[in-house]
């Protein structure tokens, strides 16, 4: 097994990718270590903006209250969903947070183990940081504050706040990967087919 940093002949380029035999996983190299200023620059971005965001509209709303700001397709409200995604599971915020706290790790394990690969960098960055802004609201509020509110009359998409939305734009990018597996390769496979 070879170590985070350690070299090998496959850093440089003469044999395959090493990998922890347990797992499967492949295991960075010192040409191929994770882009860590960009998952960690982009998750803190993204917490900052959702916990800004947050502040802002509950400085002005009470919640339950709204604004318009394109006629009824776009509005602002102050929801507070004490459940999961969607709304689903009122009341399990606890249970909630420490699934997030186990998602964190996982997310963070994950990456130390990506190797120089931007795209995954990038997307599980977007994750981590959705994940902790919606983390940091159940830890402080007990609930998450959700504040856009989208759709037409009475066909409304579920509200949601800075940290779905990029939840859920790392969501389509890992469907894109698993549809065009050729996005999501590292440094450390761009010489392989």
């Amino acid at each position: 097994m070879t170590e985070v940093g350690a070299t090998s002949a496959s850093s440089t380029g003469a044999g395959p990718a090493p990998s922890d035999a347990a797992a499967g996983v492949p295991i960075a190299t010192a040409s191929g270590r994770p882009l860590w200023r960009v998952f960690l620059v982009l998750a803190a971005s993204i917490l900052a903006a959702d916990q800004l965001t947050k502040a802002w509209l509950t400085s002005f709303l009470a919640p339950g209250e709204s604004v318009r700001v394109v006629d009824d397709l776009l509005r602002l409200v102050h929801g507070q969903n004490a459940g999961g995604l969607f709304g689903l599971f009122q009341g399990q915020a606890l249970p909630f947070a420490l699934v997030s706290i186990v998602v964190v790790g996982l997310l963070v394990g994950y990456h130390r183990r990506s190797g120089r690969n931007p795209y995954l960098s990038i997307t599980l960055g977007l994750l981590l940081g959705g994940a902790l802004g919606n983390l940091l609201d159940r830890l402080r509020l007990g609930y998450v504050v959700d504040f856009v509110d989208a759709g037409i009359g009475s066909t409304r998409w579920y509200t949601f706040n800075v940290a779905d939305a990029a939840i859920s734009f790392a969501i389509v990018l890992l469907l894109a990967a698993s549809l065009w597996p050729s996005l999501a390769r590292g440094a450390n496979d761009a010489g392989r087919g």
